[in-house]
């Protein structure tokens, strides 16, 4: 039971455990998905983020992209992509994702961006267009978009959530002790409102966190209950690992065994999927639970 607070850029990144390798990604169906990413010089967060679900989730027919540029406008701890002052949105990023889609073939996408906290509607209206432009070129394709807080603006928050994207996710990524820690400009309850709202929009609602930052197994319960009173459907848990020394260190790297308690501890609790394991991640099985 882990009480400490993450400190960023402190101490050596620790060795891994066996049970974090990775195996080489095979398979046809993966071989044929990444000839066309390849040929046709699309972008997806599975090569860039270096996902180590790729190899299943691209044989599974699911892949992930990522919207709205590469460069954030927050400074969260645990993630590597850039922070600074964001291009200008492109006006015809909708119409080449769902190109993108299309020609990948896949049979469920999953949508995330950075947080556009620059833009006046926190890029609301350009996930409306994408979610509808994936939608008429790819109508059989079913979507999940993994989406900030607006910051709160539940204006903006509406337009996506009437877009109807068949999952809604929103992610805590700790527990709530950590969160000013480990996403600096979000805060906990405001996830849960944004989770709240897509619930009472008639959505199924999905959002994770990650483990290791030191948080005790009666927080992680707790933020299980958390969720479960706004009434999310699907949750995941995965083990955090530290992009460079700059970033939060691990604290703890979590057995397998603890996961399967954790996923045990979440389906007694009503979750209808709780995905969780060291390597899973937000998208991990993401094609199942739409169903």
């Amino acid at each position: 039971m882990k009480e400490n607070t993450p400190a960023i850029g402190k101490g050596p990144r620790t060795r891994k455990p066996d049970w974090l390798r990775v195996k080489l990604p095979t398979g046809e169906n993966y071989r044929k998905v990444r000839g066309i990413v390849e040929d046709h010089g699309l972008h997806t967060i599975c090569q860039s983020g270096n996902c180590p679900n790729m190899g299943e989730c691209w044989g599974e027919g699911t892949a992930t992209f990522m919207i709205l540029g590469n460069t954030c406008t927050r400074s969260c701890g645990f993630c590597s992509v850039a922070t600074g002052r964001p291009e200008a949105v492109d006006p015809f990023e909708p119409a080449k994702v769902a190109r993108s889609v299309e020609l990948m073939g896949v049979k469920h996408c999953v949508i995330t961006s950075v947080d556009r906290d620059d833009l006046k509607d926190g890029g609301a209206d350009s996930w409306a267009r994408t979610i509808r432009a994936v939608r008429r070129r790819c109508p059989s394709t079913t979507m999940e978009t993994l989406i900030p807080d607006f910051r709160g603006k539940w204006d903006d928050l509406g337009i996506v959530l009437d877009a109807a994207p068949d999952v809604l996710s929103h992610n805590l990524e700790t527990v709530r002790r950590l969160t000013r820690q480990v996403r600096v400009q979000a805060k906990y309850d405001r996830s849960l409102e944004v989770l709240m709202r897509a619930k009472k929009a008639g959505l199924r609602t999905k959002s994770g966190i990650m483990l290791g930052l030191g948080e005790s197994d009666q927080e992680v319960l707790e933020t299980m209950d958390d969720l479960r009173s706004v009434e999310v459907d699907v949750m995941t848990l995965g083990q955090y690992l530290q992009p460079t020394k700059a970033h939060l260190p691990v604290l703890e790297f979590i057995p397998p065994e603890r996961f399967a308690f954790f996923r045990k501890a979440g389906l007694d609790k009503g979750f209808r999927f709780v995905e969780s394991g060291p390597l899973v991640r937000s998208s991990y099985h993401a094609e199942r639970h739409v169903v």
